[in-house]
């Protein structure tokens, strides 16, 4: 079994999610639908989905065809069960694909913010043992209305809603896979306010993040 996950934009991987993977030698293959390689037409021996993050907007399908296809995969995997986990555009992609409304933010997010756990979370498997509140990195312009049957997991002053789930599918609207070489791929030269705050919160930060793949990944061994 194999951990899909979707890669819209060069600069956008896994980030500490791919550590987490490679360190706890859990089997990962990356598509790059952002570069036209293609999505799988079946699921099967697939474990989770992850999509990564990326500059387009969900409702632009016709000039990135590859968001249509994504979307179709999406419900597959909402109807067969599949643990999936979805950060910043596919967060948005989840919400969508599950009957949500996708739209712009009041105003753009852009670095470090704190959100505040729901009180839904506490009972949730993922954010078992997480703090009431996190530090999280943000890079939106979107945001999204809970999709029938979704449940909010943690919301923020600027876009409300933060995390949730539908069924096995968890969307982040912020991006928990951050790290430095992240910070410095989008920052480039603007990138040290950015990279100071990410080496006051990192041993934090990668603990709290490490605690979710944890938790998320262990949901793998009880899909169907």
């Amino acid at each position: 079994m194999t951990v899909l996950i979707i890669k819209h934009e060069s600069t956008e991987g896994p980030g500490t999610i791919g550590d987490y993977l490679r360190s706890s030698g859990i089997p990962n293959k990356t598509i790059e639908a952002g570069r036209g390689e293609p999505l799988p037409t079946s699921l099967a021996g697939v474990s989770a989905v992850l999509s990564l993050g990326g500059p387009m907007n969900v409702y632009e399908e016709t000039k990135y065809p590859f968001l249509a296809d994504e979307d179709k995969l999406i419900k597959k995997v909402l109807a067969g069960k599949i643990p999936f986990l979805g950060v910043c555009l596919g967060a948005q992609l989840l919400a969508k694909a599950a009957g949500g409304r996708v739209y712009p933010a009041p105003r753009k997010e852009i670095g470090w913010e704190k959100v505040a756990l729901a009180a839904a979370a506490a009972a949730d498997p993922v954010f078992a043992g997480s703090p009431p509140t996190l530090d999280v990195f943000q890079w939106h312009g979107d945001t999204f209305d809970l999709p029938p049957g979704g449940t909010l997991l943690a919301g923020g002053k600027i876009v409300a809603n933060q995390a949730f789930k539908v069924g096995a599918a968890y969307g982040f609207q912020f991006h928990v896979e951050i790290n430095e070489p992240l910070i410095r791929a989008w920052f480039k030269s603007e990138a040290a306010e950015y990279s100071a705050r990410y080496h006051l919160l990192e041993n934090s930060y990668r603990s709290a993040a490490d605690r979710l793949y944890r938790n998320f990944f262990a949901l793998t061994a009880k899909a169907p």
